[in-house]
């Protein structure tokens, strides 16, 4: 049974990760967050200490470790601009670190973390689900079976609604989100590098606060991107009581199905790093690369070959 501490308890993703830890038959010992409505911890551990000052939290895991009773992980469920320090901390005490997507905000932060993960001996993991999910799994297989040299076309579209709460937030400042393309695009664009290979032309049309589109010209496909924090977005009116959410794959036309299969993709996530089969810095390198270049790219605009939402086309 493995020891955890967790960063961030009372956030949005935090539950699959409480989830992955007990359905891996390990214990939650600690926890932190800023805010204390965490009574969600009680459905997962009554006995886990639990901290809203990062430098009591700090001094509890470094008194348990000189005791002999350190954990064995931490899991980092911060906001994003945190994720740097959280994952040094937890090597400098002596845990693995596994972090949520996106593990930094820039290529370079890779690189450095890289440099202490071999100075301390310890291993940082990082949260890549898509490329667990069946239906992505099965997409990779097949492109991968085709002739090499066969580049694909390919519409992705992700629209999810959220409410004026979200500018207010760290999500809407771009020095700690990194905008709207690394904070609900990262994993799109890690699992099209995953499958059609590495970036050799990225053109962002649009930029804004709310929404984004692009093409990413990879060695096998041509993606048009399009993401969208706006209702006003959606193709179809959401169901009554059904999430006000839109995702699109289309490859050659075909559509891909994976709006569902989420549900348990972290805990899988949790057994392949346990196992000592995680995903590695260099796993998560291209797609941090592609999400800083288009933070830092110049919006040329709606010209040339753009997604058609971007233009309020269905």
């Amino acid at each position: 049974m493995k020891r955890f501490a967790l960063i961030g308890a009372g956030g949005y993703i935090a539950p699959r990760h409480l989830k992955a830890i007990q359905d891996t038959g390990n214990v939650l010992v600690a926890a932190l967050d800023k805010n204390d409505s965490v009574g969600i911890l009680d459905s997962y551990s009554t006995d886990a200490d639990f901290f809203t000052e990062f430098e009591r939290f700090d001094r509890h895991l470094e008194k348990l470790r000189h005791e002999g009773r350190g954990v064995d992980y931490v899991s980092i469920c911060s906001p994003n601009y945190l994720h740097d320090a959280h994952v040094r901390f937890a090597m400098r005490i002596g845990a693995d670190a596994i972090c949520e997507k996106p593990l930094v905000l820039n290529p370079w932060n890779v690189t450095a973390l890289a440099d202490t993960e071999q100075e301390l001996g310890r291993r940082i993991s990082t949260i890549l689900q898509l490329r667990l999910h069946p239906s992505i799994v099965d997409l990779k297989a097949r492109v991968d079976a085709m002739d090499k040299d066969k580049v694909f076309d390919i519409d992705l579209a992700y629209i999810t609604s959220r409410g004026h709460w979200y500018q207010v937030s760290w999500k809407g400042d771009v020095s700690k989100s990194g905008g709207i393309a690394t904070n609900i695009g990262v994993h799109f664009f890690d699992m099209l590098c995953w499958i059609f290979g590495a970036v050799k032309r990225n053109v962002v049309h649009v930029h804004e606060r709310v929404r984004a589109g692009g093409l990413l010209e990879l060695e096998r496909a041509r993606v048009r991107w399009f993401l969208s924090l706006d209702r006003a977005d959606l193709p179809v009116a959401p169901e009554p009581g059904k999430p006000m959410t839109y995702r699109s794959i289309t490859l050659e036309g075909e559509e891909i199905e994976f709006s569902t299969g989420f549900t348990d993709l972290h805990t899988e996530s949790y057994r392949l790093i346990l196992d000592g089969k995680g995903f590695t810095l260099d796993d998560v390198l291209p797609s941090i690369q592609v999400v800083s270049d288009i933070r830092q790219a110049d919006p040329v605009g709606l010209e040339g070959d753009y997604h058609p939402m971007l233009g309020g086309k269905p």
